[in-house]
Protein backbone atom coordinates (compact mmCIF):
# COMPACT_ATOMS: atom_id res chain seq x y z
CA UNK A 1 0.00 0.00 0.00
CA UNK A 2 1.06 3.47 -0.92
CA UNK A 3 1.38 5.75 2.07
CA UNK A 4 1.30 9.52 2.51
CA UNK A 5 4.97 10.37 1.97
CA UNK A 6 5.14 8.47 -1.28
CA UNK A 7 1.73 10.51 -2.85
CA UNK A 8 3.76 13.62 -1.59
CA UNK A 9 6.73 12.42 -3.89
CA UNK A 10 4.37 12.23 -6.58
CA UNK A 11 2.84 14.71 -6.27
CA UNK A 12 6.21 16.51 -6.92
CA UNK A 13 7.14 14.75 -9.32
CA UNK A 14 4.55 14.92 -11.57
CA UNK A 15 0.96 17.13 -10.25
CA UNK A 16 -1.38 16.63 -8.21
CA UNK A 17 -4.22 16.33 -10.83
CA UNK A 18 -2.55 13.16 -11.86
CA UNK A 19 -2.20 11.82 -8.77
CA UNK A 20 -6.22 13.08 -8.02
CA UNK A 21 -7.07 11.58 -11.00
CA UNK A 22 -5.47 8.09 -10.54
CA UNK A 23 -7.14 7.62 -7.52
CA UNK A 24 -10.23 8.73 -9.54
CA UNK A 25 -9.80 6.04 -11.73
CA UNK A 26 -8.70 3.36 -9.46
CA UNK A 27 -11.95 4.11 -7.57
CA UNK A 28 -14.14 3.57 -11.00
CA UNK A 29 -12.02 0.59 -11.83
CA UNK A 30 -12.69 -1.21 -8.24
CA UNK A 31 -16.12 0.03 -7.98
CA UNK A 32 -17.04 -3.62 -7.87
CA UNK A 33 -16.19 -3.57 -3.92
CA UNK A 34 -18.87 -0.85 -3.20
CA UNK A 35 -16.61 0.87 -0.95
CA UNK A 36 -17.96 4.22 -2.30
CA UNK A 37 -21.37 5.87 -2.32
CA UNK A 38 -19.96 8.71 -4.63
CA UNK A 39 -17.25 10.33 -6.02
CA UNK A 40 -16.34 14.43 -5.62
CA UNK A 41 -14.10 13.88 -8.90
CA UNK A 42 -15.20 18.00 -10.14
CA UNK A 43 -14.77 19.59 -6.53
CA UNK A 44 -10.98 17.38 -6.32
CA UNK A 45 -9.98 18.11 -9.42
CA UNK A 46 -10.76 21.99 -9.21
CA UNK A 47 -8.71 22.01 -5.71
CA UNK A 48 -5.98 19.44 -7.55
CA UNK A 49 -5.54 22.43 -10.04
CA UNK A 50 -4.98 25.23 -7.24
CA UNK A 51 -2.89 22.78 -5.81
CA UNK A 52 -0.43 22.46 -8.72
CA UNK A 53 -1.17 26.28 -9.38
CA UNK A 54 0.06 27.72 -6.05
CA UNK A 55 -2.61 28.23 -4.52
CA UNK A 56 -3.42 24.93 -1.90
CA UNK A 57 -0.40 23.99 0.39
CA UNK A 58 0.00 22.09 3.55
CA UNK A 59 1.41 19.08 4.58
CA UNK A 60 -0.89 17.28 2.85
CA UNK A 61 -1.20 18.86 -0.52
CA UNK A 62 -2.79 17.21 -3.32
CA UNK A 63 -2.54 14.03 -1.44
CA UNK A 64 -6.28 12.10 -1.76
CA UNK A 65 -8.25 10.64 0.75
CA UNK A 66 -12.02 9.95 1.43
CA UNK A 67 -14.52 10.45 4.19
CA UNK A 68 -16.92 7.65 5.32
CA UNK A 69 -20.45 9.31 4.41
CA UNK A 70 -22.00 10.22 8.03
CA UNK A 71 -18.84 13.22 7.45
CA UNK A 72 -20.75 16.56 5.84
CA UNK A 73 -18.47 17.05 3.18
CA UNK A 74 -19.05 19.23 -0.01
CA UNK A 75 -19.04 17.80 -3.51
CA UNK A 76 -21.88 14.96 -2.95
CA UNK A 77 -24.68 14.18 -1.02
CA UNK A 78 -23.82 12.90 2.77
CA UNK A 79 -26.31 9.84 3.00
CA UNK A 80 -25.36 7.83 6.38
CA UNK A 81 -25.69 5.31 4.29
CA UNK A 82 -29.61 5.90 4.30
CA UNK A 83 -32.57 6.72 2.31
CA UNK A 84 -33.75 8.78 4.58
CA UNK A 85 -30.39 11.07 3.58
CA UNK A 86 -30.50 10.36 0.19
CA UNK A 87 -30.47 13.36 -1.53
CA UNK A 88 -29.02 15.42 1.30
CA UNK A 89 -26.53 17.87 0.78
CA UNK A 90 -24.37 19.06 3.16
CA UNK A 91 -24.90 22.82 3.65
CA UNK A 92 -21.06 22.64 5.80
CA UNK A 93 -18.12 20.50 6.32
CA UNK A 94 -17.18 18.55 9.37
CA UNK A 95 -14.51 20.00 11.31
CA UNK A 96 -11.96 17.52 10.46
CA UNK A 97 -12.53 17.78 6.56
CA UNK A 98 -11.85 21.16 7.07
CA UNK A 99 -8.36 20.84 8.82
CA UNK A 100 -7.41 17.71 6.65
CA UNK A 101 -8.80 20.48 3.35
CA UNK A 102 -6.85 23.49 5.56
CA UNK A 103 -3.64 21.39 4.93
CA UNK A 104 -3.99 20.59 1.16
CA UNK A 105 -5.51 17.09 1.54
CA UNK A 106 -7.99 16.38 -1.47
CA UNK A 107 -11.14 14.34 -0.99
CA UNK A 108 -12.24 12.06 -3.47
CA UNK A 109 -15.37 10.25 -2.20
CA UNK A 110 -17.98 9.13 0.61
CA UNK A 111 -17.34 5.80 1.69
CA UNK A 112 -19.47 3.51 2.64
CA UNK A 113 -20.87 2.52 5.82
CA UNK A 114 -23.72 0.72 8.04
CA UNK A 115 -26.94 2.43 7.93
CA UNK A 116 -26.59 5.59 10.59
CA UNK A 117 -23.31 3.48 11.35
CA UNK A 118 -25.15 0.63 13.23
CA UNK A 119 -23.13 -2.29 12.17
CA UNK A 120 -20.57 -4.55 12.27
CA UNK A 121 -20.02 -5.61 8.64
CA UNK A 122 -21.42 -2.54 6.41
CA UNK A 123 -24.21 -4.86 5.55
CA UNK A 124 -26.47 -2.85 6.90
CA UNK A 125 -26.29 -0.18 4.08
CA UNK A 126 -28.94 0.87 2.30
CA UNK A 127 -26.76 0.70 -0.89
CA UNK A 128 -25.67 -2.58 -0.89
CA UNK A 129 -22.87 -3.82 1.29
CA UNK A 130 -19.01 -3.80 0.87
CA UNK A 131 -16.84 -6.42 -0.13
CA UNK A 132 -13.66 -7.48 1.65
CA UNK A 133 -10.31 -5.96 -0.13
CA UNK A 134 -8.85 -9.68 0.79
CA UNK A 135 -11.54 -11.84 -0.43
CA UNK A 136 -14.84 -10.44 -1.93
CA UNK A 137 -16.72 -13.14 -0.28
CA UNK A 138 -16.37 -11.87 2.97
CA UNK A 139 -17.59 -9.29 5.05
CA UNK A 140 -15.25 -5.90 4.98
CA UNK A 141 -16.49 -5.25 8.86
CA UNK A 142 -17.93 -2.05 9.71
CA UNK A 143 -19.39 0.22 10.16
CA UNK A 144 -16.28 1.85 8.29
CA UNK A 145 -16.09 -0.80 6.13
CA UNK A 146 -15.85 1.38 3.37
CA UNK A 147 -12.92 3.70 4.88
CA UNK A 148 -11.06 0.80 5.17
CA UNK A 149 -11.45 -1.02 2.25
CA UNK A 150 -10.28 2.00 0.12
CA UNK A 151 -7.33 2.17 1.84
CA UNK A 152 -6.62 -1.83 1.58
CA UNK A 153 -7.12 -1.52 -2.13
CA UNK A 154 -4.89 1.17 -2.39
CA UNK A 155 -7.21 3.47 -3.90
CA UNK A 156 -5.97 6.45 -1.58
CA UNK A 157 -3.51 6.73 1.42
CA UNK A 158 -6.04 7.55 4.29
CA UNK A 159 -9.38 7.46 4.81
CA UNK A 160 -11.50 8.98 7.79
CA UNK A 161 -14.11 6.86 9.63
CA UNK A 162 -15.84 7.03 13.18
CA UNK A 163 -15.63 4.18 15.63
CA UNK A 164 -18.33 4.02 18.52
CA UNK A 165 -17.50 0.51 19.66
CA UNK A 166 -15.42 -0.68 17.21
CA UNK A 167 -16.19 0.45 13.71
CA UNK A 168 -12.74 1.63 12.73
CA UNK A 169 -10.27 -0.81 15.04
CA UNK A 170 -12.80 -4.62 13.39
CA UNK A 171 -12.81 -3.01 9.48
CA UNK A 172 -9.19 -2.05 10.26
CA UNK A 173 -8.45 -5.30 11.37
CA UNK A 174 -10.56 -7.06 8.72
CA UNK A 175 -8.50 -5.40 5.95
CA UNK A 176 -5.45 -5.63 6.96
CA UNK A 177 -4.72 -1.64 7.79
CA UNK A 178 -4.34 0.22 10.34
CA UNK A 179 -7.26 1.92 12.49
CA UNK A 180 -7.08 4.43 15.18
CA UNK A 181 -9.84 5.26 18.19
CA UNK A 182 -8.51 8.04 19.64
CA UNK A 183 -9.48 9.24 23.38
CA UNK A 184 -13.22 10.42 23.47
CA UNK A 185 -13.05 14.12 22.44
CA UNK A 186 -9.78 14.35 21.24
CA UNK A 187 -11.25 15.15 17.41
CA UNK A 188 -14.17 17.15 16.75
CA UNK A 189 -17.56 15.51 16.16
CA UNK A 190 -19.23 18.29 14.87
CA UNK A 191 -20.81 18.07 11.57
CA UNK A 192 -20.78 13.99 11.94
CA UNK A 193 -24.25 12.16 11.86
CA UNK A 194 -24.59 11.62 15.14
CA UNK A 195 -24.72 7.52 16.17
CA UNK A 196 -23.99 7.06 19.92
CA UNK A 197 -22.72 10.93 21.56
CA UNK A 198 -20.77 9.67 24.39
CA UNK A 199 -18.96 7.22 22.63
CA UNK A 200 -18.66 8.37 18.97
CA UNK A 201 -15.06 9.27 18.19
CA UNK A 202 -13.41 10.37 14.54
CA UNK A 203 -9.85 8.39 13.63
CA UNK A 204 -7.89 7.20 10.40
CA UNK A 205 -7.55 4.16 8.53
CA UNK A 206 -4.25 4.47 6.77
CA UNK A 207 -1.62 2.10 5.57
CA UNK A 208 1.06 2.42 8.30
CA UNK A 209 0.65 4.23 11.85
CA UNK A 210 3.30 7.14 11.15
CA UNK A 211 0.62 8.30 8.65
CA UNK A 212 -2.24 7.70 11.68
CA UNK A 213 0.21 9.95 13.90
CA UNK A 214 0.39 12.69 11.30
CA UNK A 215 -3.48 12.48 10.41
CA UNK A 216 -4.28 12.63 14.32
CA UNK A 217 -1.68 15.47 14.20
CA UNK A 218 -3.67 17.43 11.78
CA UNK A 219 -7.48 16.79 13.03
CA UNK A 220 -7.08 16.51 16.68
CA UNK A 221 -7.78 19.43 18.73
CA UNK A 222 -10.39 21.65 20.66
CA UNK A 223 -13.68 22.88 18.57
CA UNK A 224 -15.75 25.46 20.25
CA UNK A 225 -18.85 24.31 18.01
CA UNK A 226 -18.40 20.82 19.82
CA UNK A 227 -18.21 20.65 23.54
CA UNK A 228 -16.82 17.43 24.15
CA UNK A 229 -13.80 18.25 22.62
CA UNK A 230 -10.39 18.51 24.71
CA UNK A 231 -7.83 21.28 24.82
CA UNK A 232 -5.40 20.14 22.63
CA UNK A 233 -2.97 17.55 23.71
CA UNK A 234 -1.50 15.20 21.20
CA UNK A 235 2.23 15.76 20.26
CA UNK A 236 3.50 12.71 18.47
CA UNK A 237 6.93 11.01 20.20
CA UNK A 238 9.49 10.04 17.97
CA UNK A 239 11.34 7.82 20.54
CA UNK A 240 8.77 5.05 22.27
CA UNK A 241 9.17 4.71 25.87
CA UNK A 242 11.59 2.02 26.67
CA UNK A 243 10.71 -1.35 28.92
CA UNK A 244 7.04 -0.86 29.38
CA UNK A 245 4.74 -2.58 31.28
CA UNK A 246 2.22 -4.40 28.93
CA UNK A 247 -1.37 -6.73 30.02
CA UNK A 248 -2.31 -8.89 27.87
CA UNK A 249 -6.26 -9.16 28.43
CA UNK A 250 -6.59 -12.61 29.39
CA UNK A 251 -10.38 -12.53 28.88
CA UNK A 252 -9.50 -11.52 25.18
CA UNK A 253 -8.00 -14.93 24.37
CA UNK A 254 -10.29 -17.48 26.35
CA UNK A 255 -12.33 -20.17 24.52
CA UNK A 256 -14.39 -18.87 21.70
CA UNK A 257 -11.09 -17.13 20.07
CA UNK A 258 -10.14 -18.47 16.24
CA UNK A 259 -6.82 -20.26 17.34
CA UNK A 260 -5.19 -18.58 14.55
CA UNK A 261 -6.15 -15.25 16.13
CA UNK A 262 -4.68 -16.55 19.04
CA UNK A 263 -1.46 -17.54 17.92
CA UNK A 264 -1.32 -13.65 16.05
CA UNK A 265 -1.37 -11.91 19.33
CA UNK A 266 0.58 -14.17 21.30
CA UNK A 267 3.43 -13.86 18.61
CA UNK A 268 3.14 -10.04 18.58
CA UNK A 269 3.12 -10.42 21.93
CA UNK A 270 7.03 -11.83 21.32
CA UNK A 271 7.89 -8.98 19.46
CA UNK A 272 7.15 -6.58 22.45
CA UNK A 273 9.06 -9.01 24.98
CA UNK A 274 12.10 -8.98 22.04
CA UNK A 275 12.43 -5.50 22.23
CA UNK A 276 12.50 -5.12 26.06
CA UNK A 277 8.82 -4.96 27.12
CA UNK A 278 7.63 -6.91 29.91
CA UNK A 279 4.00 -8.86 29.02
CA UNK A 280 1.55 -10.34 31.78
CA UNK A 281 -1.80 -11.65 31.17
CA UNK A 282 -4.02 -9.45 33.29
CA UNK A 283 -7.92 -10.25 34.14
CA UNK A 284 -10.81 -7.74 33.17
CA UNK A 285 -13.71 -9.30 34.90
CA UNK A 286 -16.29 -6.67 33.91
CA UNK A 287 -16.05 -6.84 30.33
CA UNK A 288 -17.85 -10.30 30.22
CA UNK A 289 -20.77 -7.01 31.17
CA UNK A 290 -19.32 -4.70 28.32
CA UNK A 291 -21.65 -5.99 25.50
CA UNK A 292 -24.99 -5.99 27.78
CA UNK A 293 -23.45 -2.48 29.05
CA UNK A 294 -23.24 -1.05 25.40
CA UNK A 295 -26.38 -2.45 23.95
CA UNK A 296 -28.40 -0.59 26.38
CA UNK A 297 -26.61 2.70 26.68
CA UNK A 298 -26.10 2.93 22.87
CA UNK A 299 -29.44 2.22 21.93
CA UNK A 300 -30.65 4.63 24.28
CA UNK A 301 -28.80 7.13 22.62
CA UNK A 302 -29.69 6.07 19.11
CA UNK A 303 -33.08 6.72 19.96
CA UNK A 304 -32.67 9.86 21.10
CA UNK A 305 -30.60 10.88 18.19
CA UNK A 306 -32.58 9.62 15.40
CA UNK A 307 -35.88 11.59 16.45
CA UNK A 308 -34.73 14.42 15.00
CA UNK A 309 -35.42 12.09 11.13
CA UNK A 310 -39.53 13.06 11.33
CA UNK A 311 -39.94 13.41 7.69
CA UNK A 312 -40.82 17.93 8.81
CA UNK A 313 -37.47 19.70 8.60
CA UNK A 314 -34.75 17.84 6.44
CA UNK A 315 -33.94 14.56 4.89
CA UNK A 316 -37.11 12.05 3.55
CA UNK A 317 -40.70 13.27 3.72
CA UNK A 318 -43.38 10.52 2.82
CA UNK A 319 -45.90 11.21 0.03
CA UNK A 320 -49.47 10.48 0.40
CA UNK A 321 -50.01 11.55 3.97
CA UNK A 322 -53.21 12.60 5.59
CA UNK A 323 -52.14 13.02 9.17
CA UNK A 324 -49.70 13.92 11.18
CA UNK A 325 -48.55 10.49 13.07
CA UNK A 326 -48.88 8.87 9.90
CA UNK A 327 -46.05 11.38 8.34
CA UNK A 328 -44.42 10.29 10.70
CA UNK A 329 -44.92 6.76 10.34
CA UNK A 330 -44.24 6.26 6.90
CA UNK A 331 -41.57 8.63 6.61
CA UNK A 332 -39.63 6.72 9.38
CA UNK A 333 -40.54 3.45 8.01
CA UNK A 334 -39.42 3.68 4.63
CA UNK A 335 -36.21 5.95 5.61
CA UNK A 336 -34.80 3.68 8.17
CA UNK A 337 -33.52 0.17 7.31
CA UNK A 338 -34.25 -3.11 9.96
CA UNK A 339 -31.39 -2.41 12.24
CA UNK A 340 -32.02 1.27 13.02
CA UNK A 341 -35.16 0.25 13.94
CA UNK A 342 -34.11 -2.47 16.19
CA UNK A 343 -31.88 0.18 18.18
CA UNK A 344 -34.71 2.62 18.14
CA UNK A 345 -37.03 0.13 19.86
CA UNK A 346 -34.30 -1.14 22.06
CA UNK A 347 -33.35 2.29 23.20
CA UNK A 348 -37.24 3.54 23.33
CA UNK A 349 -37.93 0.72 25.75
CA UNK A 350 -34.87 0.82 27.99
CA UNK A 351 -35.85 4.98 28.56
CA UNK A 352 -39.48 4.18 28.95
CA UNK A 353 -40.99 5.02 32.29
CA UNK A 354 -40.74 2.10 34.35
CA UNK A 355 -37.63 0.64 32.75
CA UNK A 356 -35.29 3.26 33.25
CA UNK A 357 -34.14 2.28 36.10
CA UNK A 358 -34.16 -0.90 35.87
CA UNK A 359 -32.31 -0.98 32.50
CA UNK A 360 -30.69 2.23 31.51
CA UNK A 361 -29.51 3.20 34.67
CA UNK A 362 -28.02 0.16 36.09
CA UNK A 363 -25.95 -0.11 33.20
CA UNK A 364 -24.47 3.16 33.60
CA UNK A 365 -23.39 2.09 37.07
CA UNK A 366 -22.11 -1.28 35.55
CA UNK A 367 -20.38 1.47 33.16
CA UNK A 368 -18.37 3.52 36.22
CA UNK A 369 -17.17 -0.27 37.48
CA UNK A 370 -15.48 -0.73 33.90
CA UNK A 371 -14.17 2.62 33.91
CA UNK A 372 -12.55 1.72 37.44
CA UNK A 373 -11.34 -1.93 36.14
CA UNK A 374 -9.63 0.11 33.58
CA UNK A 375 -7.92 2.77 35.84
CA UNK A 376 -6.48 0.16 38.12
CA UNK A 377 -5.24 -1.65 35.84
CA UNK A 378 -3.51 1.56 34.07
CA UNK A 379 -2.25 2.10 37.51
CA UNK A 380 0.30 -1.09 36.72
CA UNK A 381 -0.29 -1.01 33.19
CA UNK A 382 1.25 1.65 30.39
CA UNK A 383 -0.77 -0.52 27.76
CA UNK A 384 -2.97 -3.54 27.13
CA UNK A 385 -3.12 -5.65 23.97
CA UNK A 386 -5.80 -8.49 22.95
CA UNK A 387 -7.28 -9.00 19.94
CA UNK A 388 -9.36 -7.05 17.71
CA UNK A 389 -12.48 -9.87 17.06
CA UNK A 390 -12.50 -12.64 17.90
CA UNK A 391 -12.16 -14.07 13.88
CA UNK A 392 -11.35 -13.05 10.64
CA UNK A 393 -14.04 -11.36 8.38
CA UNK A 394 -16.63 -13.86 8.04
CA UNK A 395 -18.85 -14.04 5.03
CA UNK A 396 -21.46 -12.33 3.52
CA UNK A 397 -24.58 -13.19 4.74
CA UNK A 398 -23.43 -15.36 7.33
CA UNK A 399 -24.74 -13.57 10.50
CA UNK A 400 -27.51 -11.22 8.90
CA UNK A 401 -30.55 -12.99 10.19
CA UNK A 402 -28.84 -13.46 13.83
CA UNK A 403 -28.40 -9.68 15.16
CA UNK A 404 -26.86 -11.92 18.71
CA UNK A 405 -24.47 -13.47 16.89
CA UNK A 406 -23.61 -10.02 14.75
CA UNK A 407 -23.20 -8.09 18.49
CA UNK A 408 -20.91 -11.19 19.52
CA UNK A 409 -18.29 -9.32 17.23
CA UNK A 410 -17.81 -5.87 18.89
CA UNK A 411 -16.93 -7.88 22.19
CA UNK A 412 -13.50 -7.10 22.26
CA UNK A 413 -13.40 -3.50 20.87
CA UNK A 414 -16.91 -2.29 22.64
CA UNK A 415 -15.06 -1.71 26.29
CA UNK A 416 -12.40 0.91 24.94
CA UNK A 417 -15.23 2.70 23.73
CA UNK A 418 -17.66 2.90 26.89
CA UNK A 419 -14.70 4.06 28.87
CA UNK A 420 -13.05 6.37 26.50
CA UNK A 421 -9.85 5.30 26.06
CA UNK A 422 -7.75 5.24 22.90
CA UNK A 423 -7.11 2.09 21.53
CA UNK A 424 -5.69 1.14 18.21
CA UNK A 425 -5.76 -1.79 15.40
CA UNK A 426 -2.54 -2.89 13.26
CA UNK A 427 -1.68 -5.79 11.26
CA UNK A 428 -0.63 -9.07 13.41
CA UNK A 429 -0.13 -11.23 10.58
CA UNK A 430 -3.11 -13.45 8.50
CA UNK A 431 -4.59 -17.20 8.83
CA UNK A 432 -4.07 -19.38 6.73
CA UNK A 433 -6.10 -18.67 3.94
CA UNK A 434 -4.95 -15.24 3.71
CA UNK A 435 -7.14 -13.24 5.85
CA UNK A 436 -5.60 -10.02 7.81
CA UNK A 437 -5.68 -10.49 11.56
CA UNK A 438 -5.06 -7.38 13.82
CA UNK A 439 -4.10 -6.92 17.32
CA UNK A 440 -5.80 -4.41 19.33
CA UNK A 441 -3.67 -1.77 21.43
CA UNK A 442 -5.09 0.30 24.03
CA UNK A 443 -3.88 2.95 26.14
CA UNK A 444 -5.29 5.25 29.56
CA UNK A 445 -6.91 8.49 28.62
CA UNK A 446 -4.63 11.06 26.51
CA UNK A 447 -1.98 8.13 26.15
CA UNK A 448 -2.77 8.36 22.16
CA UNK A 449 0.85 9.28 21.09
CA UNK A 450 2.49 7.03 23.52
CA UNK A 451 0.15 4.73 22.10
CA UNK A 452 1.08 5.20 18.25
CA UNK A 453 5.07 5.54 19.16
CA UNK A 454 4.53 1.94 20.69
CA UNK A 455 2.90 0.36 17.60
CA UNK A 456 4.87 1.95 14.92
CA UNK A 457 8.29 0.85 16.71
CA UNK A 458 6.78 -2.74 16.28
CA UNK A 459 5.83 -1.88 13.16
CA UNK A 460 9.58 -1.08 11.90
CA UNK A 461 10.56 -4.26 12.90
Amino acid sequence: MTNISEILEQVKNTSAKSVVENAIKLANEKSEYNALLSLTADRALLRAEKVDAGLIGGRLAGVPFVVKDNFLAYGAPTTAASKMLEKFDAPLQATAVEKLEAEGAICIGKANLDSFAHGGSTENSAFSPTKNAVDETRVAGGSSGGSAVVTALDIVPFALGTDTGGSIRQPASFNGVVGVKPTYGTVSRYGVVAMASSTDTIGSLTSNVADAELIMDIISGNDKRDMTTLPDFFKPISEVKPNQKIGLIKDFMAEGVDPEVRQAINNYVEKLRTDGHVVEEVDLPMVEYALAIYYIIVPAEISSNLARYDGIRYGLRADGIKSLVELYGQTRDKGFVTENKRRIMIGSYVLSSGFFDAYYLQAQKARTLLVNEFNNLFDKYDALIGPVAPTTAFKLGENTTDPIKMYLNDIMTVPASLVGLPAISVPAGSSKSGMPIGVQIIGSRKSDAELLALARSVEAR
